[in-house]
């Protein structure tokens, strides 16, 4: 008698995840995604964004429903503390996709989770965005991740996030850069 593994790891259905992987194998077409987000101005430095529909495995698909997230500065920044700052949910994104990657990958490697948590840092000086120096980026000029992991042995837990920083779209984006077109219908 053969007792079959549970294909849910840490959460993770394996099952699905190898058979989406051998379906790409099959047909790269299908691993194609643009993503969307729509975004609205409410008033100051408060807008809205609504994620909801995208394109992925070669037709257009929505979530389940929509997501609305909220952004705005705090009142020392002009604004009106509505939501987090954008630059705020850059940190989310990195850190939600580099533990989306440590569950998937700890599955799919048999690897057992018990903790997973992280604090993510980023320094800015405002001096750029303010237009104050020349000399001082927009952006992050460093950007800390701290994890906090549990489950089986330190040294497969250490591997398993560092496979999910190589496979990390997020942190590809962040550390490499990605060409961005803006187009403008002032009309």
């Amino acid at each position: 008698m053969t007792i079959a593994e549970n294909p849910i790891r840490n959460g993770v259905d394996t099952a699905t995840l190898f058979g989406t992987l051998d379906a790409v194998k099959g047909d790269t077409d299908i691993a194609k995604f643009r993503f969307r987000a729509t975004n609205t101005w409410l008033s100051g430095t408060h807008n809205r964004s609504v994620i909801h529909g995208f394109h992925g495995a070669k037709q257009e698909m929505t979530h389940r429903e929509p997501f609305t997230f909220d952004a705005d500065h705090p009142p020392v920044l002009v604004g009106s503390d509505q939501g987090p700052t954008p630059v705020e949910y850059l940190l989310h994104a990195l850190a939600a996709c580099l533990t989306a990657g440590i569950a998937n990958i700890a599955a799919v490697r048999r690897v057992n989770l018990t903790e997973v948590s992280s604090t993510v840092e980023g320094d800015i000086d405002l001096l750029g965005i303010l237009g104050l120096s020349d000399e001082v980026r927009n952006g992050y000029q460093q950007v800390r991740v701290s994890f906090t992991l549990r489950g089986d042995d330190p040294a497969k837990l250490r591997s398993v996030v560092e496979q999910s920083r190589r496979r990390s779209a997020v942190f590809d984006v962040l550390t490499n850069g990605v060409p961005v077109s803006i187009d403008v219908d002032a009309g």
